[in-house]
């Protein structure tokens, strides 16, 4: 899968001067391989270039309110009243999960538990070795070590941050207290790495650290991830069926401009950090939105198959004939 990734970087670098057409757009990490892989075939079939640039979802809303690009991307949805002030619009594009990733000797993927609490206390730093007894509470058959926990997050202003901080919010009172939510927080320990990929890459080398990414990156790398103890009391993996469960009882309202957190949803088998990724569109640019639109209706139509392959939920079928409806409102539906 990573060879497959490189392969999408390699065309949209090098057939810039080819397409007759170009649609630039930038932002979250969090769903790049989905965007580079529609990006492929979609210039396969049109020979229309979309190049998104993956540097985090807040460099995505900095360059959509400078109007240096087509199209931003953010994992962290925008107020309404901030649309407002920035005159955007604003979409979901796709689903996933936020998964917390550990590198502990010895452990496999899917053997460790946790829950929101702990992480809460081990990313405050309250809890420092592997071997506490809160974490060997949760996992009663793990010999696990005495270890001092690397805390890995991220550096830059990231949407998965922002999922990521909004679960712990609901989760952890002291986390709400001492740190809150946001694409940026002031974290209590630990050390940053630059987008997903820069978190991955800090997890894979670090032993005994923790870190938290999109699934994609999670399973591109590798890496080993948690069982999270849900709202409902059980513990679940993270698979697009638990990323499913949580958003089926997500309610997106267009004219809110679909604005909603999916953390900490209700549902026995729902993942307890998923989360949609936004589009955001200056809504000055009539012809400039329908031709981004036209590219995600194409998505929304042909890239389902390839989305479940990358572990992304595509949006439900309601959820698209929504977002339709409101290019239609507002005359940014692609002719």
């Amino acid at each position: 899968m990573k060879k497959l990734t490189v392969s999408f970087l390699a065309v949209g670098f090098f057939t810039a001067g080819i397409a007759d057409e170009t649609i630039n757009g930038a932002g979250a990490t969090f769903p790049y391989p989905v965007y580079a892989a529609w990006a492929y075939m979609y210039y396969k079939e049109t020979g229309i270039k979309v190049n998104y640039q993956s540097i985090g979802s807040g460099g995505g809303i900095r360059q959509i309110k400078n109007r240096t690009v087509d199209f931003g991307a953010s994992d962290a949805p925008l107020e309404p009243q901030k649309l407002d002030e920035y005159k955007l619009y604003q979409f979901p594009a796709i689903i996933g999960g936020v998964v917390p990733v550990v590198n502990i000797p010895g452990v496999k993927a899917g053997q460790l538990k946790l829950d929101g609490e702990t992480i809460c206390h081990i990313y405050l730093g309250e809890i420092k070795y592997w071997d506490n007894e809160k974490v060997k509470a949760l996992n009663p058959e793990l010999d696990l070590p005495h270890k001092e926990i690397r805390v890995v997050h991220r550096a830059d202003a990231s949407g998965t941050t922002a999922i990521f901080t909004n679960y712990l919010v609901q989760v952890c009172p002291e986390w709400k207290e001492k740190v809150g939510a946001g694409k940026a927080v002031k974290w209590p320990v630990g050390i940053g790495g630059k987008g997903n990929e820069g978190v991955a890459n800090y997890v894979k080398r670090l032993k005994y650290s923790i870190g938290y990414v999109e699934f994609a990156y999670a399973k591109q790398n590798r890496l080993k991830y948690t069982l999270l103890k849900n709202q409902a009391g059980k513990f679940v993996a993270p698979s697009i069926e638990t990323f499913k469960a949580a958003g089926a009882t997500a309610e997106f309202d267009p004219e809110k401009h679909f604005y909603l957190w999916m953390v900490n949803a209700p549902g026995e088998n729902a993942w307890p950090i998923a989360g949609a990724s936004f589009i955001l569109e200056a809504r000055e640019r009539k012809e400039v939105n329908k031709k981004v639109n036209r590219f995600f209706k194409w998505a929304f139509e042909k890239g389902d198959e390839v989305a479940v392959k990358l572990d992304y939920v595509p949006l439900p079928k309601e959820l698209k004939e929504k977002v339709y409806n409101y290019w239609k409102k507002h005359d940014i539906y692609p002719e």
